[in-house]
């Protein structure tokens, strides 16, 4: 059930729905609720697997960009955009961070990156983001 739940909020945090992963996974690891190397898997494959379901609605339906339904506005896919085209594919390395990581997984879709790049410098990014957190959450716990 942990993990069920770690994975749904990883899931839901790496796409533009609010979700809590970081919080949910330094809570478990703080007060030893699982194993943490499972723990850590369900957080990743959980966010990495949003980030893939952002990558196909930026691939398959940015051409929809400017209807209301579109999980971005025109300003942020601008923004997104600008950042894609001023850093290119290595931005997705920022993939984990608030408010520009979701946008930048989007286009990376949209501007079609490869499948294969972008899930590996995607995990990258995330797979540091989360052993931080453990870490983190180690440390503070004594």
């Amino acid at each position: 059930m942990i993990y069920g739940s770690l994975f749904l909020s990883a899931f839901l945090s790496a796409t533009l729905l609010p979700g809590s992963s970081e919080a949910l996974l330094a809570g478990y690891v703080a007060t030893e609720t699982g194993t943490i190397w499972v723990l850590f898997m369900a957080a990743l494959g959980g966010n990495v697997l949003g980030a893939i379901v952002n990558w196909l609605l930026g691939r398959y339906f940015a051409q929809f960009r400017d209807r209301k339904w579109f999980p971005l506005s025109e300003k942020h896919y601008v923004r997104a955009t600008a950042w894609f085209d001023r850093y290119g594919k290595w931005t997705l390395l920022l993939s984990w961070l608030p408010i520009i990581g979701d946008p930048l997984t989007i286009i990376a879709g949209a501007l079609r990156v490869p499948a294969g790049i972008f899930i590996l410098l995607v995990t990258i990014g995330k797979l540091a983001r989360y052993l931080f957190v453990i870490q983190a959450a180690l440390i503070i716990m004594g």
